[in-house]
Order: structure tokens, then sequence, then C-alpha cells
């Protein structure tokens, strides 16, 4: 069997690459996986609890995260964002009247508490991963104004076992 040169450039190309993935690969196995990964990241000062993610009724439609944040620290701090593992988007809301309206950021006071609730401030999750399912959990992390974050479980639920969450909505409007 003949080679040609370009045949033979080709498997050298070749061996050459190999080669180099498989350093690349026994780069990584030594390599120590980044710290974030191993464990939720936490403001100083700041808790968050009673997570949960309520899934909605209809596939495709948004959910709505519910929380208390406490402000254990000696200085205001402003949310300046929210994501949600599993969400492709999620906003901060506020219900007023029965009307919801996003919301660019929220500030909490040193010493206190603020809950996102049905009816109040809640966060919007768009765009849900097929594989979040209730009795699951998501992590929540909340981004604050100087970039320090919060990272905190939600445990998931079915929208039919929180119907409570209706109230303080007017839904008057509605056809049934």
């Amino acid at each position: 069997m003949r080679t040609t040169p370009l045949a033979a450039a080709v498997l050298a190309i070749a061996a050459v690459s190999m080669g180099a993935c498989q350093q690349q690969a026994a780069e990584d196995k030594g390599a120590s996986p980044p710290a974030a990964s191993a464990a939720p990241e936490a403001k100083p000062g700041m808790t968050l609890s009673e997570g949960r993610l309520v899934l909605p009724a209809v596939k495709g439609n948004p959910a709505a995260a519910y929380f208390t944040l406490a402000n254990g620290g000696k200085g205001t701090v402003s949310i300046a964002a929210v994501a949600i593992a599993g969400a492709a988007k999620a906003e901060v809301h506020q219900t007023v009247g029965g009307t919801m309206s996003k919301v660019d950021s929220v500030d909490i006071d040193p010493g206190t508490n603020i809950r996102f609730e049905p009816g109040g401030l809640h966060v919007m999750a768009f765009d849900l991963d097929a594989g979040l399912a209730p009795g699951g959990t998501a992590e929540v992390t909340v981004t604050f104004a100087d970039g320090d974050k919060l990272s905190a479980p939600l445990k998931l639920e079915a929208r039919g076992a929180a119907m409570d969450d209706m109230k303080g909505m007017d839904h008057s409007g509605m056809n049934h």
C-alpha cells in the first residue's frame, strides 16, 4: 500500500491532536473543582430561608419563587439580580393593587427581613428546564449591588399544592 504525502500529513496531524487531547485529559483529572461548586455562596450577614419555587400548572408558563431574606449585617444591601438554576431568566416582581410589575432593585436595611411572598414581592422564573419537578430542589442565587452573592436551595412545589398563593390577587376580570 502506497501512502501519499497528503495522507501522511493528515495522519501526523491526527496523531499530534490525539496526544494533545490525552495530555489535556490527564491535566483535567489532576485539577481540583472550583470552590464555588463545593458549597453555596453566602454573603456575610445575609440569610435566605423558607425558599420554595411554585411550578406552573401549565408547562411553558413561569414559576414563582418565595423566600425570606434577612440582613444581619451593619449596612443596607441592595438586590441587583436573582438567578434560579433550571430557569433561563428570573426577575424580581411586585404585586400592588392586583397589578404585577418588574422591580429593578430591592433595598434591605440592617436588622430587617424582607419576605418574597404571594401578593407582594416575588421572583418570576421563565423558560423552565423540563427536569424541574415537585419534590426536588433548585438553587437560587441572589446577586447584590456590590457583587456579593447568596445562594440557597428552593423546594419545588406543584401549583395545586399552593392554592393560597392566589390570595391578594384580583381575579375578577378572568373568564371562568
